[in-house]
């Protein structure tokens, strides 16, 4: 079953070969409402840490003029902060090495001044002046000001298995790993977009929380996932479902296998699980994602020997941005991945040829982007 809690895998991956050259990150979104008007809003914080060895009191920039010439890897605590929608931005905070604090092991925890996170629990603040964003393109991020406080409560995992396990971790041979400890993760506190106070509540928060780690990122990157599910068979709100869907091309070593995706969906306290990793299961994945001039779309197929589901996703551009990131050897290759937390759709799950339920899908969080290799 892959709702198995595994903190461990939460750890700081960060040693031996990917002290060198590797990131890891945590990452959260949910959504809040505006404490006077009520509006939903999309929120997403990230602790993104990358190559320890070579740390120093200042963060080390990748993506500076001087040290792209001079092959200089970046090294840093970044956290990212940000919003969705039609005022949709990112935020980035950068630390050196050496002004930071991490507990290596489970349960983690990572801390720079007022910012901090760790299983059960994130605080900080983030103020990027327009001018400040604009004299320092390698902050790779927006202006805006943001602050939160908010508890943690994992609710149900994603383990996905041998591909993440400890032997694998250990020898380091993914490019990319992926864990969710927190596909459905209820968050409550409050945060404050530009000034406006928005409050987060267990019971609409649509929470999700994951990692990834390792010493490069995938192309195709693909990632959906949403627990505000409605069944459009019976009318109800599925209020223990929840389901993940992320890959693209994994690589083992310098292997670059073919497109493939993981995905889970706890479904009512029912498990279905399409794993390539669990070969077993004989499973089988199609998907196509594209952009058009307004939107972002996703279709994935998967089956199983039983089981099959299909899932259609939109996003509205106009919702969405163009989220940042560098690799650990310096290179900024994804340069259009779209990242959004207004993903509306449906998905169908079968079982042995039977449709088990047609469900409406919104507050998705979701991903895409690709480069040429």
């Amino acid at each position: 079953m892959f709702n198995k809690s595994d903190i461990t895998r939460n750890e700081c991956m960060l040693v031996r070969g990917q002290a060198k050259c590797g990131y890891d990150w945590w990452w959260h979104s949910f959504t809040g409402r505006h404490e006077k008007t009520g509006e939903e809003k999309a929120f997403f914080i990230e602790f993104f840490l990358c190559n320890p060895a070579s740390g120093t009191d200042m963060p080390i920039y990748g993506q500076l003029d001087e040290n792209k010439q001079k092959g200089i890897k970046p090294s840093y605590l970044m956290v990212k902060a940000g919003t969705w929608g039609e005022d949709a931005a990112q935020l980035h905070r950068f630390w050196g090495w050496n002004k930071i604090e991490v507990n290596f092991s489970a349960p983690y925890s990572v801390k720079g001044d007022d910012c901090y996170l760790d299983e059960t629990k994130t605080i900080g603040s983030i103020n990027i002046l327009e001018n400040e964003a604009l004299e320092h393109p390698e902050y790779m991020c927006q202006h805006g000001n943001i602050s939160w406080n908010l508890k943690i409560d994992k609710k149900v995992a994603f383990n996905v298995g041998y591909g993440a396990g400890k032997f694998f971790r250990t020898m380091q041979l993914f490019e990319m790993f992926w864990h969710a400890e927190g596909m459905k993760t209820a968050y409550s506190g409050e945060i404050i977009w530009n000034n406006e106070k928005y409050l987060v509540h267990p019971d609409h928060c649509y929470g999700y929380a994951d990692k990834n780690w390792g010493k490069d990122f995938t192309s195709p990157w693909v990632w959906i996932s949403s627990n505000n599910l409605t069944s459009l068979c019976t009318g109800k709100k599925l209020e223990n479902s929840v389901f993940d869907i992320g890959g693209g091309r994994p690589k083992i070593g310098p292997v670059a296998l073919k497109r493939k995706l993981l995905s889970a969906f706890w479904y009512e306290g029912q498990c279905y699980e399409f794993n390539f990793s669990k070969f077993w299961t004989f499973t089988r994945t199609k998907f196509d994602c594209k952009e058009t001039e307004s939107q972002i779309i996703w279709h994935v197929d998967q089956r199983t020997w039983r089981n099959r589901m299909v899932t259609d996703l939109t996003c509205e551009k106009k919702d969405m941005l163009l989220v940042n990131y560098e690799a650990p050897n310096g290179k900024k290759l994804h340069n259009r991945l779209w990242n959004g937390g207004n993903g509306i759709g449906t998905v169908k799950l079968y079982r042995d040829g039977k449709l088990i339920d047609e469900i409406m899908i919104k507050n998705a969080g979701c991903e895409y982007g690709e480069f040429d290799d």
